[in-house]
């Protein structure tokens, strides 16, 4: 039986200049070529993802994140402490 491997390789290519800039970036933060690509590349995934303005989902979903929404809030003494600060611009 195979196993799988721990770690999937990535391919991409890139001009020469791109490859020196990344470079050079990567060495003032003391990374790997591969560690500076795999960490801006994450980043920027977690923001797309995180940037989402449409969700889909099925109706079952969709009813059950509409009764989560009209539940009555818990008495949560942290979100009444983070309410009752003015905001600064008021």
């Amino acid at each position: 039986m195979r196993t799988q491997p721990k770690e999937t390789p990535i391919n991409i290519r890139a001009k020469a200049f791109q490859r020196e800039l990344i470079d050079h970036a990567a060495n003032l933060h003391s990374k790997t070529r591969t560690d500076f690509i795999l960490d801006a590349a994450c980043r920027a995934a977690e923001d797309a993802i995180l940037n989402q303005r449409h969700f889909f989902v099925n109706d079952e979903k969709y009813h059950v994140f509409m009764q989560m929404l009209e539940q009555p809030l818990s008495d949560n003494a942290g979100f009444k402490k983070l309410m009752e600060y003015k905001a600064p611009w008021e």
